[in-house]
């Protein structure tokens, strides 16, 4: 293709005017990059309004970066994300306490057991995990919630609508067998049984259908011999099956036109529980939203988790420490049965430069007191990292301390 000639060659066009001839052509500038979207947080991604492709990468850097200096946190993040990345097949057994202040449902610290390679049981107490085997309220109640994504093991977050989160303890468990007084005495000769090649998710799974288990928690906080007891009465299960077979309750929109007498209702009027998102959302964001809360219900399963041993919503469970495997021996003192640990005393330590793990007995003291496990941080820590104000606490919450 031939050259274009010069313009002193060109023959002017008479019919154009000479300020049409004075301009210049200018290449267009390439378009700037983007600014790159900031990250999503930690309470979109908890309530499953978000998504990230590695959590645990994701949720170390965060508390990485939240960690206190003082304290030092009784489990350091590089501790912890091995601890986590081990946890992620068949064969793990990770657990996690999360102490939830929620603005509705109160103070309570949630027992969250894995299940499957990629969910967790989750159990939410209100007192927290008892460690005195003389308290009056040794027995505490444990209702039975949703079933968790695993990765939702390493949040610590906050929002003026869920409250602060945080991590209290985790580490493995070991699901033991249970004891009868009936069962014939185990003679150490024998040999094992094939029963003991079983994983722990699978001994798991037995004893939760079982509703009778009887777990070791091998924590970062917790004492060494930590075992508790976790039982579902009868009673319980079938009144907590048929509350979940019932269908959601759907609220009824009275409508003001005066030709309808009042009262009266129609199908377009009967909006189910959750539909109304707010005034700027659209009628595909509140059907979708619907649909997921319907399949939620359903699965009894957030996002991402699935429920594999039929766990049911809402069931109320008991939770108690199991005082002869922790250690402890059954005394007379004062005309009264007490459960004393040999050879011990009773005694607390103070906060110093460096968390301390707990001893017998020990008392879960509440928001003002309890920090994480991982970064040491209290719950108003975490509110003021994740730019929280103005939460409202739920009151009437108190520990047990005798």
């Amino acid at each position: 293709m031939a050259s274009p000639k010069p313009p002193q060659d060109l023959i002017p066009n008479p019919f154009i005017k000479k300020r049409n001839l004075q301009w210049t052509l200018t290449s267009p500038k390439p378009p700037s990059p983007s600014p790159s979207s900031s990250p999503p947080t930690t309470s979109a991604i908890e309530s499953g309004k978000a998504n990230i492709t590695d959590p645990l990468t994701h949720f170390t850097t965060h508390l990485t970066q939240h960690t206190l200096p003082s304290p030092t946190a009784l489990l350091p993040i590089h501790a912890y994300n091995t601890l986590y990345s081990s946890s992620l097949t068949c064969q793990s057994s990770h657990f996690v306490i999360h102490q939830h202040d929620h603005p509705i449902a109160g103070l309570h610290y949630d027992l969250r057991l894995q299940i499957n390679p990629s969910s967790s049981a989750s159990w939410a107490i209100m007192y927290g995990p008892p460690g005195d085997p003389n308290s009056v309220r040794l027995n505490r109640n444990a209702t039975e919630t949703r079933v968790h994504s695993l990765w939702n093991h390493l949040i610590e977050t906050a929002s003026s609508q869920t409250g602060s989160l945080l991590i209290w303890d985790t580490g493995t468990y070991t699901v033991l067998p249970r004891r009868s007084k009936h069962a014939p005495l185990e003679d150490p000769a024998s040999q094992k049984s094939s029963a003991d090649d079983r994983t722990q998710q699978q001994l798991l799974q037995e004893a939760f259908r079982n509703r009778k288990i009887r777990i070791h928690l091998h924590g970062a906080r917790l004492p060494e011999n930590y075992v508790l007891n976790i039982r579902l009465t009868k009673t319980e299960d079938a009144e907590g099956r048929a509350k979940s077979s019932r269908r959601p309750r759907k609220r009824r929109r009275v409508r003001t036109d005066p030709q309808t007498s009042e009262g009266d209702t129609s199908d377009e009027d009967i909006v189910p529980r959750g539909k109304e998102m707010g005034k700027d959302a659209s009628a595909m964001e509140a059907e979708l939203q619907e649909l997921e809360d319907e399949e939620i219900r359903r699965t009894n399963a957030y996002p991402g988790a699935s429920n594999t041993i039929d766990s049911i919503h809402q069931r109320k469970w008991y939770l108690s420490l199991d005082r002869e495997a922790c250690g402890f021996e059954e005394r007379k003192e004062g005309g009264r049965t007490v459960w004393r640990m040999p050879s011990a005393t009773d005694e607390e330590h103070e906060e110093g430069d460096a968390m301390q793990r707990l001893s017998f007995p020990f008392y879960v003291r509440g928001v003002e007191h309890e920090r994480s496990v991982v970064t040491a941080r209290r719950a108003e820590d975490i509110m003021r990292d994740e730019g929280v104000g103005k939460f409202v606490r739920r009151k009437g919450w108190l520990p047990v301390l005798n």
